[in-house]
């Protein structure tokens, strides 16, 4: 026979030894009073447990809404519509795996900057997004009839951020982003400027002079070799289109990725003129 080695007694061990001990010493009725104060206590357990968490999910309910109500009804509007929108995107080959949602929750967390409340939050609109039975098209329709030209840009900035969060961007996923950005009316060149900076980033293998000048011209817009004179008109338009101020009314997490975005611009910038 295998050896084995004799364990402590658990609870249940310690519980039974317990009962013996007051059988013996008290008699039946202080066992039946002993047992029925361990049922009561596991009962009022079990109730407040149930208090317990009820109580936070209403006191985190409570902090939603509050948040909520504290932002305004266009950084709402496109938290919500950004959330619907790329749930539909992630559901496109038929379901939506808990890997797709969990980067979708990453990048709010992580990208976004996004607390606890905002996290709780996200993930409401995420459960209501998966249920949902509208349509990419008619969620399109309704946030180009909502937003101007910017934030349809940042819109498409965060869709790329999503996409590349994976180590291979499916073509047909790419596909979906660039008949995005045909619907929202983005430009060529402003859709070049994303698609570029974000397919430079993942080729990238080193940082040598040509792959920075390469990358540089990629968030100008622009083709390798061109002209300072056309580096200075990229720069301006590029400056006008993403400057914080005008995303502002979407809230402050949106205008950091505008910030963050003309980082970038004033870096490449900066670069050519130095050459």
């Amino acid at each position: 026979m295998k050896y084995q080695r004799h364990e402590q007694p658990g609870c249940g061990g310690c519980l039974l030894i317990a009962m013996i001990v007051i059988l013996v010493t008290g008699g039946a009725p202080a066992l039946i009073n002993f047992v029925g104060a361990l049922i009561f206590s596991g009962f009022a357990g079990v109730l407040l447990f149930i208090a317990i968490f009820w109580g936070f999910t209403y006191w985190m309910q409570k902090q939603v809404a509050t948040y909520e109500q504290s932002q305004s009804e266009s950084h709402n509007r496109f938290v919500w519509l950004l959330v619907q929108i790329l749930i539909r995107i992630a559901k496109i080959d038929g379901e939506i795996s808990r890997d797709e949602v969990q980067a979708i929750q990453r990048f709010f967390q992580y990208n976004l900057h996004y607390n606890q409340t905002q996290m709780t939050w996200v993930k409401e609109l995420i459960k209501e997004a998966t249920a949902s039975s509208q349509t990419l098209d008619s969620l399109l329709q309704e946030f180009k009839a909502t937003f101007a030209y910017e934030p349809r840009l940042i819109l498409l900035e965060l869709i790329y951020q999503i996409l590349y969060t994976k180590s291979r961007v499916p073509p047909e996923e790419l596909q979906i982003a660039r008949n995005i950005a045909n619907f929202l009316e983005i430009s060529s060149y402003d859709l070049r400027t994303i698609e570029a900076k974000f397919t430079y980033r993942q080729q990238q293998t080193a940082s040598t002079s040509r792959n920075m000048a390469e990358q540089y011209y990629a968030v100008l817009g622009l083709e390798p070799g061109t002209d300072m004179e056309s580096v200075k008109k990229a720069y301006r338009k590029l400056c006008m289109q993403f400057h914080p101020d005008k995303v502002s009314h979407l809230g402050d997490e949106f205008k950091a990725v505008a910030e963050e975005k003309m980082k970038e611009i004033n870096q490449a910038y900066d670069y050519f003129k130095k050459m």
